[in-house]
């Protein structure tokens, strides 16, 4: 099996997890991913159903976006997913969903506070939400825009330790070293969400988790120190 076909399943894979999980309706949402050796991105083509996936009709593209394989138009995210992958060189997958939750607190223009250890185990702080887009963005390149307006916010943020992001009154994008981590992320996200979510509506002044035990849940998963599952 060539990498391009391994690629290929791969992203077939990651998009239906995103379906199991119940993270997409309809043909919402959409997964990718990258070899970084040929800079080949292999993308779930546009308004195409789930159960009608497979490997053979995922499209492939350049770092461009220009199709180089595939008879189908690639999903109209294309553009977005790409600005990510250039700006990100360590991601290997995106993942794109309209999750309920997740999607709920980009539309309420909030990010995602950190309330407890669940939390804390897969980000060090809030999940953060971008700055509204501009009428001139939405206007031109809106697709390549919200990649941009997602980059502008990680300007002081690490993608490999926050691994994902709400986009204003849009929804989550989330990423990761492979196609099959990044929808492991969007699962993540949506469970945080609706935690978080739950936990407001019960407390509404409810206060961040503590920095100590935040960062001591992080760390124990995450960098040099981490001690949590198998070597």
């Amino acid at each position: 099996m060539s990498r391009l076909d391994a690629l290929r399943r791969e992203v077939l894979e990651a998009n239906l997890e995103l379906v199991r999980r119940g993270l997409v309706v309809s043909s919402f949402g959409n997964a990718s991913g990258i070899d970084r050796e040929t800079g080949r991105v292999v993308i779930k083509p546009s308004g195409v159903a789930y159960d009608q996936l497979t490997p053979e009709n995922l499209v492939v593209t350049d770092l461009e976006g220009h199709p180089v394989e595939g008879n189908l138009r690639p999903s109209s995210d294309l553009p977005t997913h790409i600005a990510l992958y250039r700006a990100f060189p360590e991601i290997g997958g995106v993942a794109h969903t309209h999750s309920r939750h997740a999607t709920a607190w980009a539309q309420a223009g909030r990010e995602i506070p950190c309330l407890g250890t669940t939390h804390a185990d897969y980000f060090p702080g809030p999940v953060p939400i971008t700055e509204p887009m501009t009428a001139a963005e939405i206007a031109t390149d809106y697709e390549w825009n919200t990649g941009q307006v997602i980059v502008r916010r990680f300007a002081t943020l690490n993608p490999s330790h926050v691994p994902a992001v709400l986009v204003r009154g849009h929804a989550p994008f989330c990423w990761g070293p492979s196609p099959a981590e990044a929808a492991h992320v969007a699962v993540l996200l949506e469970e945080i969400a609706a935690l978080a979510a739950i936990t407001v509506s019960l407390n509404p002044s409810v206060e961040p988790l503590a920095a100590a035990l935040r960062d001591k849940h992080f760390k124990r998963k995450h960098g040099p120190d981490a001690y949590y599952g198998q070597k």
